[in-house]
């Protein structure tokens, strides 16, 4: 009986601390493997974080409302066209008026990185998103290397792009 009850505890505590261990992993702090998501772009494509596994990807959370949005975009295109880089930038569509703002919004600063609507928030809560824009640089392993609320610009963006692996 004693032996049952010391197996039955050592069990437990394993299993405690797997599942503590694992816990840590995924998350959205710097370190943490970034969680994965399924999205659609403006233009209907089906676009999973893990789709880019391997890459090296800047994760940009925006609004066309918000001014610092407004603000980080021409930056954001300028390196994605110079670097070739992987941008996502994930709009809060639950919280614009309607997806057609979007479309105006990307035609007015000639953006041409996927842009995936985050139609329910269900991404944006996962991210635990606040205030925007807030961006991720996920390294090719998946790993969250930097984080930043509020504006970027061209040079920051590129500085903690190259450091990633």
């Amino acid at each position: 009986m004693k032996k049952i009850l010391f197996i039955t505890i050592l069990t437990c505590i394993f299993l405690w601390t797997t599942g503590t261990i694992m816990a840590d992993t995924t998350g959205t702090e710097i370190g943490n493997q970034a969680p994965d998501f399924e999205l659609m772009t403006m233009t209907g494509e089906k676009v999973m974080l893990s789709d880019y596994k391997g890459q090296r990807i800047m994760l940009n959370f925006w609004a066309t409302w918000c001014p610092p949005c407004r603000e980080e975009m021409p930056d954001m295109q300028k390196f994605y066209k110079d670097k070739d880089a992987v941008v996502l930038a994930i709009n809060l569509t639950d919280m614009e008026r309607n997806k057609d703002q979007v479309t105006q919004f990307a035609n007015e600063f000639g953006l041409t990185f996927p842009i995936l609507m985050d139609e329910e928030g269900e991404v944006s809560t996962l991210y635990r998103i606040s205030p925007i824009p807030t961006t991720y640089m996920i390294d090719s392993k998946g790993v969250i290397r930097y984080k930043a609320y509020g504006a970027l610009d061209y040079e920051r963006m590129v500085a903690e792009y190259e450091k990633l692996q």
